[in-house]
């Protein structure tokens, strides 16, 4: 099979290029600009603009589904022209895979759209599933109802995926370098309260996810690509405290946060707890449900 991945040389791109390739499939990732290694690829790989599919769809064509995990990251700094930025960023990425897929003579069969579990807004006693309704309580919430709301409208008459993503975890980019870094140093501890939620995946579960998804003709709308074991980031920090044989002891105020990073603190003191209600009642199987085997197996990785 062929799958177009668009945002496919980021984290998760990357990993679910791989993984496609390594069944045998083909994959053509598209993005703004052509990476600077993309003469040394893999014979079924091939990378493609925005620009040049514009004019020429047919290197896309016969594609069975289109993956858009295009778009700015919101870990910057959230000044206005940073937040412009960002929002901008995701609606120009669903508007170009719309007019793309629009174009192609043989439409995919599936359409896997970014979003995040940001969503649902955020609290420290409320349990949330795709049923839940949508709340725009801050910025990162505002961002993704507007980035869903802009795929409603914008992809027609083809299957759409919404893909309502918790903390990714893994070794090489994201966010748990970042969140181990402090553990390793020896100065490990709760961020704010430590009460607040972490919903998490580990980064081989969100790719085969991303392929389940691709292959169940039944599974459409909202998708929670969190695993079904949501934890405090009290517990989060102590496990990684485990795993890693650190120790957690050294909070940090949620003042001083707030000075470093302005706003952005945002996604460290607040959170959510959500269940993968839809992948479960599809009779997805995670292979890491638990943190302490995803962590035990990224440590595992580095070894």
């Amino acid at each position: 099979m062929k799958y177009v991945i668009c945002g496919g040389t980021g984290f998760i791109g990357s990993e679910l290029a791989k993984y496609w390739l390594q069944a045998g499939n083909e994959v053509a990732i598209v993005g703004r600009n052509l990476p600077k290694d993309a003469t040394t690829i893999h014979p079924k790989l091939s990378y493609h603009t925005w620009d040049s599919l514009s004019s020429n769809p047919d290197p896309v064509e016969n594609a069975a589904a289109l993956i858009n995990l295009a778009g700015a990251s919101l870990s910057q700094r959230w000044s206005p022209s940073g937040k412009k930025a960002i929002m901008q960023s995701r609606l120009a990425t669903v508007s170009a895979a719309a007019k793309l897929v629009d174009q192609m003579k043989q439409k995919p069969s599936a359409i896997i759209q970014a979003s995040a579990v940001a969503i649902y807004g955020t609290s420290l006693e409320d349990t949330f599933s795709e049923s839940s309704p949508a709340q725009v309580m801050d910025f990162p919430s505002e961002v993704v109802k507007t980035w869903e709301e802009a795929s409603d409208e914008t992809y027609h008459d083809i299957r759409v995926v919404k893909l309502r993503t918790g903390v990714v975890l893994g070794n090489e980019s994201g966010a748990f370098p970042k969140m181990k870094l402090p553990y390793l140093l020896g100065c490990g501890g709760n961020i704010g309260s430590g009460k607040q939620w972490l919903s998490w995946i580990h980064l081989t579960d969100i790719v085969r996810l991303i392929d389940f998804c691709t292959q169940n003709p039944t599974i459409n709308g909202p998708v929670n690509a969190t695993a079904p074991h949501p934890v405090t980031n009290e517990e989060f920090g102590r496990t990684i405290g485990k795993v890693y044989k650190r120790p957690h002891w050294f909070p940090l105020p949620a003042f001083l946060l707030k000075t470093a990073v302005g706003e952005l603190s945002e996604i460290l003191l607040k959170g959510q707890r959500v269940l993968p209600a839809a992948a479960l009642n599809h009779g997805f199987d995670f292979t890491f449900p638990t943190l302490q085997v995803a962590l035990e197996d990224l440590k595992k990785q580095k070894l």
